[in-house]
């Protein structure tokens, strides 16, 4: 008896010792080179970035996988509860693999051979997590072992809660939810916190198959998991039968996420995108979860968008009708009770028609067009919608009249149309009059930014983003013409000249040399005017006049003032650079203004005010000034902090009011005065190129400098007499009126050391009793006019080595 004992003991022993070989060989085998598993220690999900708009509605997202992370102990417990009961109910006490699991796992899968039903598995969570993050998908007894490794592994290094926390918010669920908290979104549009046992229950049922159980395809399947579900729940004790027969009798109804309500700023967003993609690379922006605060103010930018489109289309109609859209297959055979619906249905979709609407001509009478419309409702444009659209020619000219609506349109044609409620002469019209309208071929941006911060508060960078990604703010480079004149004026009040130092405004020739033309700048009035004061040639944008003044202050000095500024980088040292012959971008430009009226202070445009990590950390801040007081928690009537001015200056504060107030009397007297009709403090100056191939206006008020800028994306002229006057500063003052209403007039900041004095406006000389035209003009001490002046005469030459000029003749 006791040597059978010893036996069966020896037996036991070398079983024991077999099997703990065993066990070591599979270890060494298939523990080798496996993924380094402490990673997960710190492991942090790919989360989604988000960018807001300066009131704190969401611009835009950006995400490979649209996952919220949440931490496991911000998870309610009933949903925690719903995924150990159907996932690991032992989660919390197994070492990483469940052996009676897999145990049972093993029976059944044997008792069940020669059958159909799907084998049984035993993954814990643990090891859900392993395959998810360090595994493949390979369907393998090798990776099944290497999967139990990592999982004992994963244990040793991991807390409980910390698997459970990757585990919930790595696992795929469906409808392209990444994570418990996205899938709460998806399926049934609420928070975690806000789920029922049923709709917990129905997540639950998900990581093992989502498409098995899709509840719009397989309701009935995705139902009897969920119950499955709510069966373990009870099972193990997490609610009770009462709890249970009420889950179960809940209907499984999908609800999608409500649609996220952005800001529109499609171009300012995408600008964003690309600087943030330069800052921290693709892989933190897709992945990083970055909360980015930006600049963009949506009410300034709805208005940007709605008025640069009317002013191109403005433009647009001022120049005649290029044709339909397209045209139908059917062309003239289409009737009202014909297949035009299903035609213009097929039709390709028009990008850029924003609000238009898309209409096809279906009938012409001698009064009009009958049109239907996608809705497949008709409607009728009468005669006097289409009197404006008559034939484009070459040049930006104009055909003959239009008398009969066939000198417009044919059958089959596919147009843009809006609906009409009143005529020309404000008379109601009847329902279902429309009137004919074009997508403009010309393009434009506009740009508004807080001059004494760099803040951008809008950007519209064309006509419609989704037909140009281009974006005219920021990468379009133009000649600005006229519109760079005010730093040249800026250079000779730094120089100690004043507005009303008088320029000799008179022929001006210069011989370039041997085999090169003379080159002779001309006023947009082919005129001259003589001696004239600087104030009069910033407001008439006298081009003789400018050049004779950088001719004799040095194109150094204002190369220099231009590059300061930060209009160019680089400014090449010839006379045609004063007339705005370098290329800028409107960004720049309007910076370059911006600090014109904040007293000559240095700026840098923004988009971002700050940006945060997923942890909350700041990592970007545009305003840099540290004010340890702008902290306090609550208000004990402590002084109000003073924060630093820490901007570097770029001019005298007072030669910059003094272009300022020139800049004033552009839009009182001079080439701005359309934008008269605000009746608010402005400043602005227009910008024509040589053949109207570029517009600008660029101005401000004392908190506000936005830039305009239209022409054609490959440049070619707008027409004849369309200058930035006609073309540009329409939406300058459109845009201005409509931010400045309901705001209070503010005049602009006069900096210490200036004295305003009444000179005469024609000679700049003191007034005297009896003048008319008096204004209030800007002196530095010292340089108030006491007599008789100078005049700056310049000089023509001819031959010789002096070759200063290059490029164009004339911009205005």
């Amino acid at each position: 008896m006791f040597r059978a004992f010893l036996t069966l003991l020896g037996i036991l022993f070398i079983f024991a010792l077999a099997g703990t070989g065993g066990m070591l060989f599979i270890f060494h085998n298939y523990g080798r080179d496996l993924p380094e598993y402490q990673q997960l220690a710190d492991y942090e999900p790919p989360v989604m970035t988000r960018v807001y708009a300066g009131d704190g509605r969401l611009l835009a997202e950006y995400a490979v996988e649209k996952r919220v992370f949440v931490p496991i102990k911000a998870m309610p417990r009933r949903v925690v509860q719903a995924f150990l009961a159907a996932e690991d109910k032992n989660f919390y006490i197994h070492p990483g693999v469940d052996v009676l699991s897999v145990l049972r796992a093993a029976f059944i899968n044997v008792k069940n051979i020669g059958t159909s039903k799907r084998p049984v598995g035993a993954s814990t969570i643990t090891q859900q997590v392993a395959k998810n993050f360090l595994l493949t998908n390979e369907l393998s007894w090798r990776r099944k072992i290497q999967e139990a490794i990592l999982a004992f592994r994963i244990e040793r290094a991991l807390s409980k809660d910390r698997i459970l926390e990757l585990y919930m918010n790595q696992i795929y669920l469906g409808f392209g939810s990444y994570g418990v908290a996205a899938a709460a979104l998806n399926y049934f549009d609420k928070s975690m916190d806000d789920l029922t046992i049923a709709e917990a229950a129905f997540l639950a049922a998900l990581p093992k198959a989502p498409n098995n159980y899709n509840p719009v395809n397989k309701p009935q399947a995705a139902k009897a998991r969920r119950d499955w579900v709510i069966g373990r729940l009870l099972a193990e004790g997490y609610i009770d039968e009462t709890q249970a027969a009420k889950a179960e009798q809940a209907e499984l109804r999908v609800r999608r996420r409500s649609a996220t309500e952005y800001v529109t700023a499609e171009y300012f967003a995408e600008e964003v995108r690309r600087q943030l993609v330069r800052q921290f690379g693709e892989e933190e922006l897709y992945k990083g979860g970055l909360s980015v605060r930006t600049t963009v103010d949506p009410a300034l930018q709805a208005i940007a968008d709605r008025l640069l489109r009317e002013g191109l289309e403005a433009y647009d109609r001022r120049h005649g009708w290029r044709g339909p859209i397209a045209r139908l297959a059917e062309g003239t055979r289409l009737d009202i009770a014909g297949d035009w619906r299903r035609e213009l249905f097929n039709a390709a979709p028009v990008k850029g028609l924003g609000k238009h609407r898309l209409a096809v001509v279906i009938g012409l009478d001698i009064d009009g067009a009958v049109i239907g419309l996608g809705n497949g409702t008709t409607g009728r444009i009468p005669l006097a919608e289409m009197k404006w659209a008559k034939p484009w020619k070459k040049g930006q000219k104009r055909g003959p009249k239009v008398t009969n609506p066939a000198d417009v349109l044919a059958p089959g044609d596919v147009i843009a149309v809006d609906p009409v409620t009143a005529n020309a002469k404000g008379k109601p019209v009847a329902k279902g009059t429309y009137g004919l309208r074009q997508l403009p071929d010309i393009e434009g941006a506009l740009v508004a930014l807080d001059p004494h911060t760099g803040r951008i508060l809008a950007m519209a960078g064309g006509y419609a983003y989704e037909r140009s990604q281009f974006n005219r703010v920021t990468q379009a480079m133009r000649q600005p013409g006229s519109a760079f004149k005010p730093f040249v004026y800026l250079a000779a009040m730094d120089a100690g000249y004043t507005p009303s130092t008088l320029i000799l405004d008179a022929p001006f020739v210069i011989d370039q040399g041997p085999g090169l033309p003379k080159w002779r700048p001309a006023n947009y009035m082919k005129k001259f005017y003589g001696p004239s004061t600087m104030r009069l040639g910033v407001e008439k944008s006298r081009n003789l006049m400018t050049v004779r003044l950088a001719q004799t202050i040095g194109m150094e000095r204002v190369a220099e003032y231009a590059e300061r500024f930060g209009i160019v980088d680089t400014m090449p040292r010839t006379l045609s650079m004063a007339l705005g012959a370098g290329e800028t971008t409107l960004l720049r430009l309007t910076t370059a203004y911006a600090m014109l009226v904040n007293g000559g202070k240095r700026i840098t445009p923004t988009l971002v005010d700050r940006i945060q990590d997923r942890h909350g950390e700041t990592i970007f801040r545009h305003d840099r000034r540290n004010c340890p007081h702008c902290r306090a928690t609550y208000w004990t009537r402590q002084p109000v902090p003073e924060i630093a001015d820490t901007r570097p200056p770029v001019t005298e504060p007072g030669s910059a009011y003094q272009v300022v107030t020139m800049l004033q009397g552009v839009i009182k007297r001079g080439t701005g005065r359309r934008v008269r009709a605000v009746g608010k403090p402005l400043a602005g100056k227009t910008g024509t190129t040589n053949r109207e191939l570029d517009t600008w206006f660029i101005g401000f008020t004392p908190d506000l400098a936005v830039g305009v800028f239209i022409g054609f994306d490959k440049p070619k002229p707008l027409g004849r007499h369309e200058t930035g006057s006609s073309v540009a500063a329409p939406v300058f003052r459109d845009f201005m009126a409509a931010a400045l209403k309901d705001k209070a007039a503010i005049p602009f900041r006069i900096p210490p050391g200036i004295r305003l004095v009444r000179v005469n406006v024609s000679t700049g000389q003191l007034a005297r009793p009896g003048d008319k035209d008096v204004i209030l003009e800007a002196f530095k001490p010292g340089t108030i006019p006491s007599g008789r002046s100078e005049v700056l005469e310049g000089q023509s030459w001819s031959g010789g080595d002096r070759q200063p000029v290059t490029g164009t003749g004339g911009l205005y």
